[in-house]
């Protein structure tokens, strides 16, 4: 369950590498850009990782598709290409972000409980590392939407919003 875990987790990771750049060439508001910009750089860096992790339980980092971030990255996708450029699409961006960063949060804090579980305290701590980033992630686009853009949105008109 442990090894599966950590290669569905490898290639959610690995399909939000190439996801975020292409939210972020969709968003508008400055601070959710460069907050989704260094979020790439910040899962690139999970990545390797993840990678580490792999090694020091000698086992080949390989990729098991992630039915689950597919579904969310597919959510995202789908609602940049419903939305007009602006606050409305960037509220959704906002809203999509979150819903994967409570899955990858989700998925690391279960990693970290089976790590100690296994006595991989090393690899507890590095999974750790990635779960606080995550939580950060979280907060960070807390704060995007509830210093305008969720305000801007509300602003905006009825049809934009359908």
């Amino acid at each position: 369950m442990f090894i599966d875990s950590l290669k569905d987790i490898y290639w959610a990771e690995k399909a939000l590498v190439k996801a975020l750049p292409k939210m972020a060439k969709n968003a508008s508001t400055p601070n959710l850009i460069d907050g989704l910009n260094n979020h790439t750089t910040e899962t690139e860096e999970q990545i390797a990782r993840l990678e580490q992790v792999f090694t020091i339980i000698g086992k080949k980092a390989v990729a098991k598709k992630c039915e689950a971030m597919d579904g969310l990255l597919k959510e995202g996708q789908d609602i940049m290409e419903s939305t007009e450029p602006g606050a409305v699409r960037d509220a959704g961006i906002i809203a999509a972000s979150q819903k994967i960063e409570h899955y990858e949060i989700a998925t690391y804090g279960t990693l970290c409980a089976f790590a100690k579980t296994l006595g991989m305290d090393d690899v507890a701590d590095i999974l750790h590392t990635t779960l606080e980033e995550e939580k950060q992630a979280d907060i960070t686009l807390t704060e995007a939407a509830y210093n305008t853009i969720n305000f801007d949105a509300a602003d905006a008109d009825d049809s934009e919003m359908e």
